[in-house]
C-alpha cells in the first residue's frame, strides 16, 4: 500500500501491533498510540477478546495465522497505509516524553532520518529495571518502510532495519513483558529453543566452554559491569533468569549438533 502523505503535509504515521489473547493489555498499548493516523493489528487468532478491544479503540484487524514474530510484523507494515511506521507489542506503551519527541520528529518532516530508535524501560514485578542488560535497550520501532523494515530470516529476538540514518529519541517505551515469574520462565524457554533451532540452521555450534562460561558472563555482566545489583533484588533476580535463559540456548544448541531431542516433534513453540 502506498502513504496517503501529500507532498508537502507533514508525515502520517501508521501503528503496527501483532497480538494474541492480549485482551489485558492491548487497550493500554492503543490507548498510548492515540496520535497516530492508523492502528494496524495483526492477531494471530485470539481466543479472549482481544480483538473486539482493538476494534472498540478504532484499529484496523487483519486476523492471520502465527507464521514467526518477524513474519508477522513485517505482514503489519505491509498493511499500513502510510509509509512511516511505529511498532510496537501489545505489553509496550509510549511514554509522555516519548510521545513528545515523536511529535517533533514528525513535525519535522522527519528530516535526514530512515528511522528512529528510543530506550525500553521494563517493569519487573513492581519495580522498573534502569540498570544491568535491561536498560536502555535501544530499539529502532519507528522508520520509513521505504527504507527498510523487519528484514533478515529470523524470527526470535528480531530486529529492524534502514538503509539510512538512525536518530535516537528522549523518552522511554515503557515495556511490561512478564505476568508472573512462571510466564517469564516458559517464556525464556521457548525463545531459547526457537533462537537454537535459528542458530544451528545457520551452522552455529555450541561449545564445552560456552556450556561453562557463557551463562555466567551474561549474569556477572548484567549485575556488576553493568550496574544491575542497583535495582536490588529485582535486579538480582532478573540476572539470574537472563542467564538461565543463555544456559538453556546454549544446552539446546549442544544437543541438537549431537543429534539429541530437544522438544517432542508434534509440538510447535508458540
Amino acid at each position: 500500500m502506498s502513504s496517503s502523505t501529500a507532498p508537502n503535509e507533514r508525515p502520517r504515521i501508521s501503528a503496527c501491533i501483532i497480538t494474541f489473547n492480549e485482551a489485558d493489555r492491548i487497550a493500554d498499548c492503543l490507548a498510548s498510540l492515540d496520535f497516530c493516523d492508523e492502528l494496524i493489528v495483526v492477531d494471530s487468532f485470539s481466543t479472549d477478546d482481544t480483538v473486539a478491544i482493538a476494534q472498540a479503540h478504532g484499529a484496523i484487524v487483519h486476523s492471520r495465522p502465527f507464521t514467526g514474530f518477524r513474519n508477522q510484523k513485517d505482514f503489519a507494515v505491509a498493511q499500513a497505509r502510510h509509509d512511516w511506521v511505529l511498532c510496537l507489542d501489545a505489553d509496550e506503551r509510549i511514554s509522555t516524553e516519548l510521545r513528545s519527541a515523536i511529535l517533533a520528529a514528525r513535525d519535522g518532516g522527519f528530516a535526514g532520518h530512515a528511522g528512529y530508535r528510543f530506550a525500553r524501560l521494563s517493569e519487573y514485578f513492581g519495580k522498573f529495571l534502569r540498570h544491568g542488560n535491561a536498560y536502555p535497550d535501544r530499539v529502532m520501532r519507528l522508520f520509513d518502510r521505504r527504507q527498510g523494515g523487519w528484514r533478515g530470516t529470523r524470527e526470535i529476538h528480531e530486529a529492524a532495519s534502514v538503509d539510512g540514518a538512525v536518530g535516537t529519541l528522549r523518552g522511554d517505551l515503557i515495556h511490561y513483558p512478564y505476568r508472573s515469574l512462571m510466564q517469564q520462565l516458559a517464556k525464556t524457554q521457548r525463545y531459547a529453543q526457537m533462537m537454537a533451532e535459528h542458530e544451528y540452521a545457520r551452522g552455529k555450534r555450541a561449545t564445552l566452554a560456552k556450556l561453562v562460561l557463557a551463562p555466567a558472563w551474561r549474569f556477572w555482566r548484567g549485575l556488576l559491569l553493568r550496574g544491575g545489583w542497583r535495582d536490588g533484588w529485582h535486579g538480582l533476580v532478573y540476572a539470574y533468569v537472563r542467564a538461565n535463559y543463555v544456559r538453556q540456548k546454549t544446552i539446546m544448541l549442544w544437543m541438537l549438533h549431537n543429534g539429541a531431542a530437544v522438544s517432542d516433534p508434534a509440538k510447535t513453540p508458540r
